[in-house]
C-alpha cells in the first residue's frame, strides 16, 4: 500500500476513479455521473495543480500502482474560519475495501492537518445509511454535531447526512 499526495499527472487516473465512484456508490456523493462526466480533465489538472503550496491536497491509495483510493483535504481559507478544514470525496474500490486503504488515507490526511499552523477542526460528512464509513470516521475520533435531512436527492429517495467534526485541539 502506498499513500501519497496526487498531482496533475495523476489526473486521468484520478478521473476515473471519481467517475467509479460517483457511479457505484451515487449514494454517497453530493455530485452525480452526469455531473463528474461532463468536466474536463483540464479541471482536474487545474485542481491539482493549484493545491501544491497551499495546505490543501488530494491523496491517493495505490496498490501495485493502480490508485484504488482518493481523498482531499481543503483548508478554509477566511480570516475567521481558517482554524476548520473539510474532508471531500472520500472512497475505495470495493475490490480492496476491508483492507485498510480507507484508514490509511484518513491517518495520513489527520497527519498532515494536525502540522498545519492554527488548525483547530477538521469536517466532513456522511450519508447516515453508509455505516462502514461512519463506522471508521467515529474511529478516528471524528464525533457528530448535526444531521441534515434530505441533504441528497437521489431518483425518488431523499438522503440524509450527519456532519462530523474532529477537534485537533483539547
Amino acid at each position: 500500500m502506498n499513500i501519497r499526495t496526487l498531482t496533475e499527472k495523476d489526473a486521468e487516473a484520478y478521473c476515473l476513479v471519481r467517475l467509479r465512484a460517483v457511479r457505484e456508490d451515487a449514494d454517497a456523493f453530493g455530485s452525480s455521473y452526469a455531473d463528474e462526466a461532463a468536466r474536463p480533465i483540464e479541471h482536474t489538472i487545474s485542481r491539482l495543480r493549484a493545491q501544491a503550496g497551499t495546505a490543501d491536497f488530494t491523496l491517493g491509495a495505490f496498490e501495485e500502482g493502480k490508485l484504488v483510493g482518493i481523498v482531499t483535504f481543503v483548508r478554509e481559507s477566511g480570516e475567521k474560519s481558517q482554524h476548520k478544514a473539510h474532508v471531500f470525496g472520500m472512497y475505495v474500490a470495493p475490490e480492496v475495501r476491508g483492507r485498510g486503504y480507507g484508514r490509511a488515507l484518513l491517518t495520513e490526511l489527520l497527519a498532515r492537518a494536525r502540522n498545519l499552523t492554527g488548525l483547530t477542526q477538521v469536517q466532513l460528512s456522511v450519508v447516515t445509511r453508509k455505516t462502514a464509513a461512519r463506522s471508521l470516521y467515529l474511529s478516528l475520533g471524528f464525533r457528530a454535531w448535526g444531521i441534515e435531512r434530505q441533504a441528497l436527492k437521489l431518483g425518488d429517495e431523499y438522503l440524509d447526512e450527519e456532519y462530523l467534526v474532529l477537534a485537533l485541539t483539547s
